[in-house]
C-alpha cells in the first residue's frame, strides 16, 4: 500500500513523505477531511514508509520488496494496528472481513455508519458504531505500550477517531500525553470538531481536500475499467468522494433511481393528479433513506439545468452527462423555470426529510412547489403556522 495508491492529495502526501525521509516524524498525525478522500490510504501508505526495511531513494517511498512492505501490503504487519468504530456485539468474522476489505482497497466502505451489512449494500441499522474504553484499552492502549515486534514502529490507525467514547478518548488522551518512543498515532475524521480540543492540539494535522471530477474520473479508469463517459457521470455525481465513486460503480438501482427522478420532475409540472400520487407512493416505499438520496439526485439534477442555462450546453461540466439532451430540452422549453427556487426547495424538502415528518406528504407538497417554480410563480414548500392565518388564540 505505497503512495500511488493515493488519488490526489499531494499537499499531505508530500508532508508525510518529507517526514519519513528526513527522519522528523511526530508521535501524532491528524488526517482530517471529508469522507473517501484518502486518508486511510495515506495512512496505511505512510505506515509501510515507515516499517520499509528495504535501501529505499532517500525520498519516502518504501521500497515495496522487502518483508515488512509485503506484510503491508496483506495487512499482517504485526506492529502496524489498523482500529475502526463498530456497534457492541459484532462478530470478529465480520470485523476481520472488512479488514481485509480494507487492506485490498483503502477506498472500500467498510463504516458500520454507512454500511452496516457488506452483502447488502441497502441494509439500515440504528446501532451507533464507536470505540469503548475497554476496547481502547485492550486494542490500543496495551499494544502500543510494547516494543515493536520485528518493525521500527509501532503504528495505530484510528479511523473515524470522533466515535471515541468520551471515556476511551481521556484514556486514550493519557498514552498520548506520555507517547512510547518510535510510535505514530494516525487518527482520521470527518468531523475534527468532535474531537476533544486536547487530543487535537496534540497531533500534527493534515487536511485531505475532496478531489476534483478529472482526478476521480481518471481513477475510475485506470483503477476500475470504466468508460470515459460513465468514469465522467459518476466522479461529478460522488461530492469529491472515490469512496462514493466506488459505490456508485457498483448501484445497480442508481439508474432507476435517476429515472424516478425524471418522473417526479415531469408529474410535478404536469400536476397530474393520479400520476403524481402514483411516483409519490412509489418514493415513499423505497423508505426514508433511499428517498433522501432521489432528493440529492434532484439537487444534481437541477444543478445542470443551472449550468445549461449560465454556459450553454456544449460547455456546461454536467453531472447527468448522459441526460444532456434532457436539460438543454428543458432550458428551451421552460424559460421561465426558477432554478433558483427549485434549488432552495429541494434542499428544504432533504432537511426535512431528515426529521419525522410524513414523507409522503412532504413529496407531495414539493412536487405542487416546483410545479409552481418551473412556471415562474412564487413557491413555498410550506407556510409557518401564524402565516396561515392561525392566530395564536386559535
Amino acid at each position: 500500500m505505497d503512495w500511488s495508491h493515493v488519488i490526489g492529495q499531494e499537499r499531505p502526501v508530500e508532508a508525510l513523505r518529507r517526514a519519513v525521509a528526513g527522519g522528523r516524524v511526530a508521535h501524532a498525525y491528524l488526517f482530517h477531511g471529508p469522507h473517501g478522500t484518502g486518508k486511510r490510504a495515506a495512512g496505511l501508505a505512510f505506515a509501510q514508509a515507515l516499517q520499509c526495511e528495504g535501501p529505499g531513494d532517500g525520498d519516502g517511498r518504501p521500497c515495496g520488496a522487502c518483508r515488512a512492505c509485503q506484510k503491508m501490503q496483506r495487512g499482517v504487519h504485526p506492529d502496524v494496528h489498523v482500529l475502526f468504530p463498530h456497534p457492541k456485539g459484532t462478530s470478529e468474522e465480520d470485523r476481520a472481513e472488512r479488514k481485509e476489505l480494507l487492506s485490498q482497497d483503502p477506498y472500500a466502505e467498510i463504516s458500520y455508519a454507512r454500511r452496516p451489512s457488506l452483502s447488502d449494500p441497502s441494509d439500515t441499522s440504528n446501532k451507533q458504531a464507536f470505540y469503548s474504553v475497554d476496547r481502547v484499552h485492550e486494542e490500543l492502549l496495551r499494544p502500543m505500550s510494547l516494543k515493536p515486534l520485528e518493525g521500527r514502529y509501532k503504528v495505530a490507525l484510528l479511523t473515524e477517531a470522533e466515535q471515541m467514547h468520551p471515556k476511551a478518548a481521556n484514556a486514550f488522551l493519557k498514552l498520548l500525553e506520555e507517547p512510547p518512543p518510535q510510535t505514530a498515532f494516525l487518527l482520521t475524521t470527518a468531523h475534527a470538531d468532535r474531537l476533544l480540543p486536547t487530543i487535537t492540539s496534540r497531533c500534527q494535522r493534515l487536511r485531505f481536500a475532496p478531489l476534483g471530477a478529472e482526478a476521480l474520473a481518471g481513477a475510475l479508469v485506470r483503477r476500475e475499467d470504466l468508460d470515459d463517459e460513465r468514469a465522467q457521470m459518476l466522479a461529478r455525481m460522488a461530492d469529491g468522494s472515490y469512496t462514493r465513486a466506488l459505490e456508485l460503480t457498483t448501484n445497480g438501482e442508481l439508474l432507476e433511481h435517476r429515472r424516478l427522478v425524471l418522473d417526479f420532475f415531469r408529474q410535478a409540472y404536469t400536476q397530474d393528479a393520479t400520476r403524481l400520487a402514483e411516483g409519490v407512493e412509489e418514493i415513499r416505499r423505497l423508505g426514508r433513506e433511499r428517498a433522501k438520496g432521489l432528493l440529492d439526485l434532484m439537487l444534481r439534477w437541477v444543478r445542470d439545468l443551472l449550468l445549461v442555462r449560465t454556459l450553454g450546453p456544449e460547455e456546461a461540466p454536467l453531472v447527468n452527462v448522459d441526460q444532456a439532451e434532457a436539460a438543454e430540452r428543458f432550458c428551451e422549453n421552460l424559460p421561465q423555470a426558477d432554478l433558483e427556487a427549485m434549488v432552495r426547495l429541494i434542499e428544504e424538502a432533504r432537511r426535512l426529510a431528515g426529521r419525522n415528518v410524513n414523507l409522503g406528504l412532504l413529496l407531495t407538497a414539493l412536487a405542487q412547489a416546483l410545479g409552481r417554480a418551473m412556471r415562474g410563480r412564487s413557491a413555498r414548500l410550506y407556510v409557518p403556522l401564524p402565516e396561515a392565518g392561525l392566530s395564536r388564540a386559535a
